[in-house]
């Protein structure tokens, strides 16, 4: 009973850390949300998915869509994908434009960090009044090798951190 508890306190306190390291995060300029205050933050766990394609005589990978389950406080609340979108469970749903991406700084493996204007908004719930989204703290996501024809589609595992601000 007693590992039980301790198993629980571990994963509770891992899962705030986790949430606490995201808000204190260093970001590049580029992706800062100036002026605005940062409400949410959404922990990610996904696949970043590519399609083989030509472009100028090479076939290379380019992104079709993010699959990914949002978490807070270790329960899932939403999906994040193709738009991109992020949905709630409780009716919230948000599209993004992106504005900025920068290199993820922990390697060439991670996909970018990425700052995102909300395009449009439905529902009422916890993304409302949603401006500005950002993608830091990305973890995998980039696919590697190369392909040869057109068809082809590489599943690549992430993870990030998605954190919704608003003007004041």
């Amino acid at each position: 009973m007693n590992r039980t508890i301790f198993a629980a306190f571990a994963v509770a306190a891992s899962l705030g850390l986790a949430a606490n390291a995201a808000a204190q995060t260093k970001l590049p300029p580029e992706i800062e949300a100036a002026g605005e205050t940062a409400f949410l933050t959404l922990h990610a766990e996904g696949a970043q998915v590519y399609d083989c394609k030509e472009k100028d005589g090479k076939w290379g990978w380019a992104g079709r869509e993010p699959i990914a389950t949002l978490i807070l406080d270790g329960k899932t609340v939403g999906w994040h994908g193709v738009g991109p979108s992020w949905d709630l469970t409780d009716g919230s749903i948000v599209t993004g434009k992106i504005l900025a991406v920068v290199p993820a700084p922990t390697g060439d493996k991670d996909v970018p960090w990425v700052k995102l204007q909300v395009a449009s908004s439905r529902g009422t719930g916890k993304l409302t009044g949603a401006t500005t989204i950002q993608r830091i703290n990305t973890v995998g996501g980039k696919p590697s090798g190369t392909c040869a024809k057109a068809g082809e589609l590489q599943s690549v595992a992430y993870s990030t951190d998605y954190v919704f601000s608003k003007k004041p």
